[in-house]
């Protein structure tokens, strides 16, 4: 059944863009010889859009792993710079929810740390929509924001490090093996806003892989109970990556997820001050339009880097 909605999510497209193909040229046919200029203008724009869906369900078919279609669980931290990263991260929260919402997907929050002064030292979030996944993959690693501070007096630039750590959530087709004698829960009381039950009761499950020293929570549901049983299902989509990574290390000595967050081990540049840019380190795409990327306009900047891993060349 999976591997049959995975081939209809290939097909369906395509065979809506023929059928629309079609109509066109039928269309373009009946045309041919009218100087109706209204007409003529909307077959055009109709050619346009078309084009611009077949391009998109082209960059998809490039999607070919196992968990690409997934739903997918992001995973946010801030690194060194203090309070300036902290504050970074919740702006690279921002910017991948307004992505989603481009995209009609959902982003619900399962596990949140704040910052002690401002934006959050780390968070989790569930991301679902056809091929979250795949197309989250390529933002793993270390993001670099160069700015003036708000928290400096002096208006001093500061440099900030934040990692993205994107894991596919994986079915039951794909055993992962866990042993309560592996395993550590601890209970303890929600944070942030969420009424008297949250406050005075320990709901938040957070669950430690002592082999692996993952550790993973969820603290978005009143139930302890199914706070648990979300853990588990993300602490089972941290050890499936954790392998996938394990066995890119035996080929290759780079795995973004265990860099340092700090200098030297960015994916991505994004320089407010003193110009405007953001450019991605691994396909060399920048853009000056900074502020439409923190608005979530990043599908440019994602296809980019997906390309790159799929071999293919990357479009001006």
């Amino acid at each position: 059944m999976k591997r049959l909605k995975e081939a209809r999510l290939q097909v369906k497209p395509w065979v809506e863009a023929q059928k629309e193909c079609d109509d066109l040229l039928e269309l373009g046919d009946l045309l041919e010889g009218e100087e109706e200029e209204e007409t003529a203008a909307e077959l055009e724009e109709s050619a346009r859009a078309l084009a611009q869906r077949i391009d998109a369900l082209e960059f998809r078919a490039m999607l070919p792993g196992e968990t690409d279609p997934n739903n997918c669980y992001l995973h946010i931290h801030a690194g060194a710079g203090g309070t300036e990263s902290c504050d970074w991260a919740a702006m690279l929260v921002r910017m991948y929810q307004r992505w989603c919402e481009r995209h009609d997907f959902t982003m619900e929050e399962i596990a949140f740390q704040p910052g002690e002064e401002a934006g959050i030292k780390s968070a989790t979030f569930h991301v679902k929509g056809d091929y979250a996944y795949g197309y989250l993959r390529g933002e793993a690693g270390v993001h670099r924001l160069v700015r003036i501070s708000p928290f400096d007096a002096g208006a001093r630039r500061h440099t900030s490090f934040a990692s993205v750590c994107p894991t596919p959530e994986i079915d039951d087709s794909i055993n992962i093996e866990l042993r309560d004698e592996d395993l550590r829960i601890d209970t303890y009381r929600s944070s942030g806003a969420g009424g008297q039950h949250v406050n005075k009761t320990d709901s938040a499950v957070r669950i430690t892989h002592l082999p692996t020293k993952i550790v993973v929570s969820c603290q978005n549901e009143r139930s302890q109970h199914k706070n648990r049983a979300t853990a588990m299902k993300v602490l089972k989509a941290r050890l499936y990556q954790h392998e996938l990574d394990k066995q890119r290390m035996e080929q290759a000595e780079r795995e973004n997820e265990k860099m340092d967050i700090a200098w030297g081990s960015q994916i991505r540049s994004y320089v407010f001050q003193p110009y405007q840019m953001v450019k991605d380190l691994r396909s060399d795409y920048e853009t000056g339009n900074v502020q439409a990327i923190m608005d979530g306009d990043l599908d440019a900047m994602i296809e980019s880097v997906l390309r790159l891993n799929a071999g293919v060349a990357v479009k001006a």
